[in-house]
């Protein structure tokens, strides 16, 4: 069979397969269509990139326990990880129609959905992790959740924050020690404007990439890099290839659990309030769950024997990323002040 006639039978298998998986979430999705159902049986299918065991996948299965047993079963959470169900653009676009009813996804992604979004996706923006988490559980927190909410194009209702640590780069190539090491490295990003132009920034070459698509990706020498935070690099087994891992911390986006819209509103207001106090306890059940996986990720990198370089001094990265604030920074600018004043 020659090459053409091989390409329009794999566009046919995965039009086949997208189909399916279409139909199949179509048929979920009537099941949540009609608020007359709110008081019968439903499973809800939940989706995350990330694999068993993960802290946000954790939290979750625990969040479709706490329901399962406070409405004696009548709801419930099926967790299908791993990227089961597609990459975070499809699952996406799988929630928003109703076929997935919850999803974790990174703020990342959401950013070009609901714009209000990406001021916690400007790079530098918190001090650490300890400043984001008290933007996420106060006032601001809430808000920028209700904004997904209240956006009508997103479908979406944002249940809680969950904590995914900072993003650091790593390479297949070299030890990245200066923002000069940076300079012509292909790095994949979250497919978002403001990381492109982020790593552009730096001196790569920003790449926007599916996350399923980036193992294979560092294997085949398609990307020389990615960046994100250590249990991704460790857990999905990135450092088996890319072996130089660097402490730039330029980024600190945390990760998001919605519930499909037309599903949400398929269900009584006790319900939405019950899983939205579930939410909130996930949040913080997470969060424990993170500080001893992000641990033993960077134990299991070191035990491989990958280079861990930690940046005494990030200025010259943060000098670097100016062109981004200049251009993204004025319309988040009432924002960014609460958030840096926070």
């Amino acid at each position: 069979m020659d090459q053409g006639h091989r390409s329009q039978h794999r566009i046919a298998r995965l039009n086949r397969r997208d189909l399916f998986r279409m139909g199949a979430g179509l048929g979920a999705a009537a099941a949540f269509a009609a608020p007359a159902l709110a008081q019968s049986k439903a499973v809800f299918k939940a989706s995350d990139v990330q694999p068993p065991g993960y802290p946000t996948v954790v939290a979750t299965e625990s969040l479709g326990k706490k329901l399962a047993d406070a409405t004696n079963g009548r709801l419930s959470v099926q967790m299908f990880p791993s990227m089961q169900l597609g990459g975070e653009k499809e699952t996406i676009e799988q929630t928003q129609i109703g076929a997935i009813q919850m999803l974790r996804v990174s703020a990342g992604s959401i950013g070009p959905i609901v714009d209000e979004i990406n001021v916690i996706n400007m790079p530098f923006l918190f001090k650490n992790t300890a400043h984001a988490e008290k933007m996420m559980d106060g006032p601001i927190g809430q808000e920028l959740l209700d904004k997904i909410t209240a956006n009508a194009n997103a479908n979406l209702v944002a249940l809680c924050w969950m904590n995914s640590g900072a993003r650091s780069l790593y390479n297949t190539k070299h030890s990245i020690k200066t923002i000069a090491d940076v300079k012509g490295l292909k790095f994949r990003v979250i497919g978002n404007p403001i990381f492109i132009d982020m790593m552009n920034a730096l001196g790569g070459n920003g790449v926007a990439m599916g996350y399923d698509q980036v193992f294979s990706a560092l294997q085949t020498g398609v990307i020389d890099g990615a960046e994100n935070n250590p249990p991704s690099y460790v857990f999905s087994n990135h450092y088996t290839v890319a072996k130089h891992f660097t402490l730039t911390e330029h980024l600190i986006v945390p990760e998001l659990l919605v519930f499909s819209k037309r599903a949400w509103f398929a269900l009584s207001a006790d319900d939405q309030a019950l899983i939205k106090k579930l939410a909130r306890e996930a949040q913080m059940e997470e969060r424990v769950l993170w500080n001893k996986y992000e641990q033993e990720a960077m134990e299991k990198a070191k035990v491989a024997g990958c280079e861990i370089v930690e940046i005494a001094d990030k200025t010259p990265f943060q000098q670097a990323v100016k062109p981004v604030w200049d251009k993204y920074g004025p319309k988040y600018q009432d924002m960014i002040a609460r958030i840096q004043s926070a």
